[in-house]
């Protein structure tokens, strides 16, 4: 699962972003929770490990189901998302929360579809999207990494 991770993210620099974060991620969660299972992967898998994957190795040791553990991992991507809107766009963090809670519902079908989908289902097929991506990471200035 961990290369299937890493040949989703199509273009360098979001490569660079969910290897970066899974490798703090990793290294916070093994010093101060623990994880036998992400300390093992780190030691059978040469490369960084992807956020999502270390997030669930983590999740899985720590007794969290895959329902909840799922939920908090995609409100916590739409929080990010709602983030950088109220810094690029004058929102205000009142209505920021706003959207959060207006997107809760698109949140809980992302879930069932999750618990329900079939991994091998599972791409990336947002072509636009992705080259859109390696032409933002080329650019000189640029607001976000990525």
């Amino acid at each position: 699962m961990a290369e299937y991770a890493n040949a989703l993210a199509a273009s360098a620099e979001r490569r660079l972003e969910t290897n970066a974060q899974g490798a703090a991620f990793s290294e916070i969660t093994g010093k101060i929770w623990g994880s036998p299972s992400l300390a093992q992967l780190s030691s059978l898998y040469p490369k960084t490990i992807a956020y999502p994957v270390a997030v669930a190795a983590a999740a899985a040791d720590h007794g969290v189901a895959l329902a909840p553990a799922l939920e908090a991992y995609i409100h916590a991507f739409t929080a990010n998302l709602v983030s950088a809107g109220v810094r690029l766009i004058p929102l205000g963090h009142t209505d920021g929360q706003r959207v959060v809670m207006e997107l809760e519902a698109v949140v809980a079908e992302a879930v069932a579809k999750g618990l329900t989908g079939n991994l091998s289902h599972l791409s990336n097929i947002t072509i636009m999207a992705e080259i859109a991506a390696m032409k933002h990471e080329t650019q000189y200035t640029r607001l976000f990494r990525s």
